[in-house]
């Protein structure tokens, strides 16, 4: 993918998964208020069509986070572009999500899940390290590193078992990066958002198109949670509201460790969150038929 690779004197970030969802509308967001935004895209089409009608420097790379090699390649790009400046901010936003009761769920779903939500999460971070500070040979402010985790980073719901658990597995690792990067000035800071309106459970409803579960004990339970989800997918936030909650994160000068930008977030995040597990559980069960056999 052609780029430019003048150097700028604007703030850059690198913003992954920035396909369609979250990731485009932060990029777009970022890139309208003054940010220089290297947009992660896994296929070029995917680029152009982020870039069209677009305003401010909006650079789409070619990054798939479960790739070293497009990782380095990125990194590569960025750094040349950067000069010898600092990476001002790295968004980890790619993620999927499906499906399914864990008890059956297949092992190769699940790995499935922390290739891209984890390791890749962890990749890309890893490989970005040097440019936002470690690298104590460039100048300018250390850069500040935001992880898109989830209300599901800290409720753990029926049927997503393993994407939460990847997100509880994100929330701790923005935790220790902060913790550990301190020595380099770089901060870590988690965003979880609720429903909002993306195209991860679009693909999650495709995923599932062909009841994998139906003739499972599970198939009515999981038949109105799914439900519930892609009805959340559709009336939730939209996602550039998560992008100005993004921007919050990086420019504010004391930023939160964590947001939560939840729609009716007193029932949706506070009151969950503040339960008792069990209590959690029978609200669980009651909402998608989830119940203890006679």
């Amino acid at each position: 993918m052609a780029l430019d690779t003048t150097p700028t004197s604007l703030r850059t970030v690198v913003v992954t998964g920035a396909s369609t969802g979250i990731g485009a509308a932060t990029a777009r967001h970022l890139a309208a208020h003054g940010w220089c935004v290297f947009a992660g895209v896994r296929k070029q089409a995917d680029g152009d069509q982020l870039k069209d009608g677009a305003t401010g420097d909006l650079r789409p790379i070619l990054l798939d986070v479960t790739q070293p090699g497009s990782v380095e390649s990125a990194v590569q790009t960025v750094a040349e572009a950067l000069g010898n400046a600092r990476l001002a901010g790295l968004v980890n936003n790619a993620g999927i999500a499906k499906m399914g009761p864990l008890a059956i769920q297949p092992l190769a779903d699940f790995e499935a899940h922390f290739a891209v939500n984890v390791f890749g999460l962890l990749r890309v971070t890893q490989a970005f390290v040097p440019l936002l500070g470690s690298d104590k040979f460039r100048t300018g402010p250390p850069g500040r590193i935001v992880n898109i985790t989830s209300v599901g980073g800290r409720i753990a719901a029926p049927f997503l078992g393993a994407y939460t658990a990847t997100k509880h597995a994100n929330e701790s690792m923005t935790d220790t990066l902060r913790r550990e990067l301190l020595i380099f000035g770089i901060d870590a800071i988690a965003v979880g958002p609720g429903s909002v309106k993306t195209p991860i459970w679009d693909k999650a409803e495709a995923a599932n198109d062909e009841q994998p579960y139906a003739k499972s004990d599970w198939a009515e339970p999981l038949k109105t949670f799914e439900q519930v989800m892609f009805d959340g997918g559709r009336t939730g936030l939209d996602p550039v509201e998560i992008g100005k909650v993004i921007q919050i994160a990086l420019e504010d000068p004391s930023p939160r460790a964590r947001y939560a930008p939840v729609p009716n977030k007193l029932t949706n995040f506070t009151i969950p969150t503040r339960l008792p597990k069990r209590w959690l559980d029978k609200i669980f069960a009651s909402r998608f038929g989830l119940h203890k056999p006679d």
